[in-house]
Protein backbone atom coordinates (compact mmCIF):
# COMPACT_ATOMS: atom_id res chain seq x y z
CA UNK A 1 0.00 0.00 0.00
CA UNK A 2 2.87 2.36 0.74
CA UNK A 3 4.15 1.73 -2.78
CA UNK A 4 0.78 2.68 -4.27
CA UNK A 5 0.66 5.86 -2.18
CA UNK A 6 4.18 6.81 -3.37
CA UNK A 7 3.16 6.07 -6.96
CA UNK A 8 0.19 8.42 -6.60
CA UNK A 9 2.44 11.22 -5.33
CA UNK A 10 4.82 10.70 -8.32
CA UNK A 11 1.84 10.98 -10.66
CA UNK A 12 0.86 14.31 -9.11
CA UNK A 13 -1.86 13.15 -6.68
CA UNK A 14 -0.18 13.28 -3.28
CA UNK A 15 -2.15 12.08 -0.24
CA UNK A 16 -1.82 13.74 3.14
CA UNK A 17 -0.13 11.77 5.91
CA UNK A 18 -3.42 11.31 7.78
CA UNK A 19 -5.32 10.16 4.67
CA UNK A 20 -2.56 7.73 3.71
CA UNK A 21 -2.57 6.26 7.22
CA UNK A 22 -6.37 5.88 7.16
CA UNK A 23 -6.27 4.20 3.74
CA UNK A 24 -3.73 1.68 5.00
CA UNK A 25 -5.65 1.00 8.23
CA UNK A 26 -8.92 0.51 6.32
CA UNK A 27 -7.31 -1.98 3.94
CA UNK A 28 -6.18 -4.30 6.75
CA UNK A 29 -7.80 -7.66 7.46
CA UNK A 30 -10.32 -8.18 10.27
CA UNK A 31 -7.62 -9.81 12.38
CA UNK A 32 -5.97 -6.38 12.74
CA UNK A 33 -9.13 -4.80 14.19
CA UNK A 34 -7.67 -4.61 17.72
CA UNK A 35 -4.55 -2.87 16.36
CA UNK A 36 -6.64 -0.37 14.36
CA UNK A 37 -8.82 0.37 17.39
CA UNK A 38 -5.76 0.94 19.60
CA UNK A 39 -4.11 3.10 16.93
CA UNK A 40 -7.19 5.33 16.58
CA UNK A 41 -7.94 5.52 20.31
CA UNK A 42 -4.43 6.67 21.19
CA UNK A 43 -4.30 9.10 18.24
CA UNK A 44 -0.87 7.84 17.27
CA UNK A 45 0.83 10.06 14.68
CA UNK A 46 3.44 7.98 12.85
CA UNK A 47 5.06 8.08 9.45
CA UNK A 48 4.27 5.34 6.97
CA UNK A 49 7.53 3.42 7.59
CA UNK A 50 6.87 3.59 11.35
CA UNK A 51 3.30 2.36 10.78
CA UNK A 52 4.67 -0.53 8.71
CA UNK A 53 7.02 -1.45 11.55
CA UNK A 54 4.16 -1.37 14.06
CA UNK A 55 2.03 -3.57 11.79
CA UNK A 56 4.84 -6.12 11.47
CA UNK A 57 5.16 -6.24 15.26
CA UNK A 58 1.39 -6.67 15.63
CA UNK A 59 1.43 -9.46 13.03
CA UNK A 60 4.16 -11.27 14.96
CA UNK A 61 2.14 -11.00 18.17
CA UNK A 62 -0.99 -12.34 16.46
CA UNK A 63 0.85 -15.47 15.29
CA UNK A 64 2.00 -16.21 18.85
CA UNK A 65 -1.54 -16.10 20.24
CA UNK A 66 -2.82 -18.92 18.04
CA UNK A 67 -6.32 -19.76 16.92
CA UNK A 68 -9.35 -18.72 18.93
CA UNK A 69 -11.38 -21.48 20.59
CA UNK A 70 -14.57 -22.49 18.81
CA UNK A 71 -17.80 -23.40 20.54
CA UNK A 72 -19.58 -26.28 18.84
CA UNK A 73 -23.31 -26.89 19.27
CA UNK A 74 -24.59 -30.42 18.85
CA UNK A 75 -28.21 -30.98 17.82
CA UNK A 76 -29.63 -33.43 20.37
CA UNK A 77 -32.61 -35.30 18.93
CA UNK A 78 -33.47 -37.20 22.12
CA UNK A 79 -36.20 -36.03 24.48
CA UNK A 80 -35.50 -34.67 27.92
CA UNK A 81 -32.29 -33.24 29.23
CA UNK A 82 -29.13 -33.53 27.21
CA UNK A 83 -26.29 -35.55 28.63
CA UNK A 84 -23.52 -33.38 29.95
CA UNK A 85 -19.99 -34.30 29.04
CA UNK A 86 -17.80 -33.95 32.12
CA UNK A 87 -14.04 -33.68 32.11
CA UNK A 88 -12.25 -36.71 33.52
CA UNK A 89 -9.90 -36.19 36.45
CA UNK A 90 -6.78 -37.94 35.26
CA UNK A 91 -6.73 -40.82 32.81
CA UNK A 92 -9.81 -42.37 31.34
CA UNK A 93 -12.86 -41.51 29.30
CA UNK A 94 -15.29 -38.72 30.21
CA UNK A 95 -18.54 -39.60 31.99
CA UNK A 96 -21.74 -39.42 29.98
CA UNK A 97 -24.31 -39.12 32.67
CA UNK A 98 -26.85 -36.94 34.38
CA UNK A 99 -24.85 -36.33 37.52
CA UNK A 100 -21.85 -37.49 39.42
CA UNK A 101 -20.53 -40.95 38.77
CA UNK A 102 -20.98 -43.42 41.60
CA UNK A 103 -17.73 -44.43 43.20
CA UNK A 104 -17.18 -48.06 44.03
CA UNK A 105 -15.00 -49.17 46.94
CA UNK A 106 -11.59 -50.40 45.92
CA UNK A 107 -10.52 -52.61 48.80
CA UNK A 108 -13.73 -53.78 50.42
CA UNK A 109 -14.80 -53.40 54.06
CA UNK A 110 -12.20 -53.81 56.77
CA UNK A 111 -13.21 -56.23 59.56
CA UNK A 112 -10.48 -55.02 61.90
CA UNK A 113 -11.90 -51.57 62.60
CA UNK A 114 -13.09 -50.51 66.04
CA UNK A 115 -16.58 -49.20 66.70
CA UNK A 116 -16.46 -45.49 67.54
CA UNK A 117 -19.49 -45.85 69.80
CA UNK A 118 -18.74 -48.86 72.03
CA UNK A 119 -15.07 -49.52 71.15
CA UNK A 120 -15.58 -53.23 70.26
CA UNK A 121 -13.62 -54.65 67.33
CA UNK A 122 -15.55 -56.31 64.50
CA UNK A 123 -18.20 -53.75 63.61
CA UNK A 124 -18.62 -50.06 62.96
CA UNK A 125 -20.86 -47.49 64.61
CA UNK A 126 -23.55 -47.74 61.92
CA UNK A 127 -23.84 -51.51 62.70
CA UNK A 128 -23.31 -51.25 66.47
CA UNK A 129 -26.14 -53.04 68.35
CA UNK A 130 -25.81 -50.67 71.32
CA UNK A 131 -26.02 -47.59 69.09
CA UNK A 132 -28.96 -48.96 67.09
CA UNK A 133 -30.83 -49.74 70.31
CA UNK A 134 -30.29 -46.19 71.57
CA UNK A 135 -31.64 -44.77 68.31
CA UNK A 136 -34.76 -46.94 68.58
CA UNK A 137 -35.34 -45.79 72.17
CA UNK A 138 -34.88 -42.13 71.18
CA UNK A 139 -37.41 -42.47 68.31
CA UNK A 140 -39.92 -44.23 70.57
CA UNK A 141 -39.52 -41.51 73.19
CA UNK A 142 -40.14 -38.68 70.66
CA UNK A 143 -43.24 -40.40 69.21
CA UNK A 144 -44.76 -40.94 72.69
CA UNK A 145 -44.46 -37.27 73.64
Amino acid sequence: MIGYIESLSKLGFPLSQELATNVILQSLLESYSQFVLNFNMNEIDKTLPQLLSMLRTAEGNMKKVGPKPILMVHNNKSKGKAKVLTKPKGKGKPNLGKGKATLKPKGGVSKEGNCFHCGVTGHWKRNCPVYLEEIKKAKAKTTNE
